[in-house]
């Protein structure tokens, strides 16, 4: 399945794993470069040194092209902004502001820049930015959300914009991806499907989480307070603690305390009622444990097969 992403990037699916915190890293990131896709490690907020370590253990894993993910809100932004042209990376995804500031530093180096975008007017701004392609990502996905879902914005997106757009939110197979493409775009991004995977380095509690999610066990923390930041995860004991709290009109400050080391409780200790798992609305769809490359293959085997036969339907 060839489209401009592929050529941009020279690798073989037109998929992007997530830029997911805590979660990405080299491990992930190679396996699924090595399965033909995009891998990309989480910048997070992880200290600058920490993400350098991390490229260079992915480049001795993989020879084919893998990128970083900043989040421009985080305090190490600039620091890795820097660490990406030093480290030689080909991809840079962002998400959670504007890169503006790192543009010319970036496409000096040859960077491909790729932000993250939930809205028409950041994708324009971001293509006026020298943004080579963007993500179109809809609230149905995991992490931090925008407020428009995916079928709806994409469209919008590619008609608004000329630079390639990768759908993201709610792709977790062969269907998800077919139907992006029909509606204009060039490449998905997954994360939630990939949690699911054995490359995954979280911890089995995380996996068993999503495993487990139905179609309404996610829930949306950050939704209700002023200054929050909407972000999708499976419903717990720390989510309903939150909810409360935002809303019972609890102060911003107190309400944050609460997530401080909650993504950090989920991934690393596994703990089922205070961590924070991450996770899309798919994860309904994601049942099984399989290998990154097994992922990928089955995806767009799937969505070829149905893009072969719609396109006969039609030709009838």
């Amino acid at each position: 399945m060839k489209t401009r992403i592929t050529e941009l990037l020279g690798i073989q699916y037109p998929i992007f794993q997530g830029g997911m915190a805590w979660v990405a890293e080299a491990n992930l990131a190679a396996a699924v470069s090595n399965a033909g896709g995009l891998g990309i490690i989480a910048g997070g907020s992880a200290p600058g040194e920490v993400i350098r370590g991390e490229i260079r253990k992915c480049r001795e894993m993989t020879d084919k092209p893998f990128g970083v993910n900043i989040m421009l809100m985080s305090p190490n932004a600039e620091d890795l902004a820097r660490i990406v042209v030093e480290e030689g990376v080909k991809v840079v995804t962002t998400g959670a502001g504007n890169p503006g500031k790192y543009m010319e530093q970036w496409k000096a180096a040859g960077i491909v820049v790729v932000p993250v975008v939930p809205s028409v007017a950041l994708a324009k701004r971001m293509e006026r930015a020298g943004a080579d392609a963007v993500i179109a990502e809809g609230m149905e996905s995991g992490g931090h959300i925008g407020q428009i879902t995916t079928m709806c914005l994409v469209p919008q997106v590619v008609d608004a914009v000329k630079i390639p757009v990768i759908a993201a939110g709610g792709i977790a197979d062969g269907r998800g991806l077919a139907a992006a493409m029909m509606m204009g775009a060039e490449g998905v991004q997954c994360g939630t499907v990939f949690l699911a995977s054995p490359e995954c380095q979280i911890h089995p509690n995380y996996k068993e989480m999503v495993l487990g999610a139905k179609d309404t066990d996610s829930a949306i923390t950050g939704g209700i307070c002023v200054g929050g930041a909407p972000c999708r995860q499976v419903k717990n004991r720390y989510t309903r603690k939150v909810i409360e709290a935002e809303r019972a009109g609890k102060p911003f400050a107190e309400i944050e305390e609460l997530t401080i080391g909650s993504l950090r409780r989920a991934v690393q200790e596994g703990d089922k009622e205070n961590g924070s798992f991450m996770c899309g609305q798919i994860g309904g769809m994601v049942n099984e444990i399989r290998p990154c490359a097994e992922i990928i293959r089955s995806m767009f085997d799937g969505a070829e097969k149905l893009l072969k036969n719609r396109y006969s339907e039609i030709c009838e």
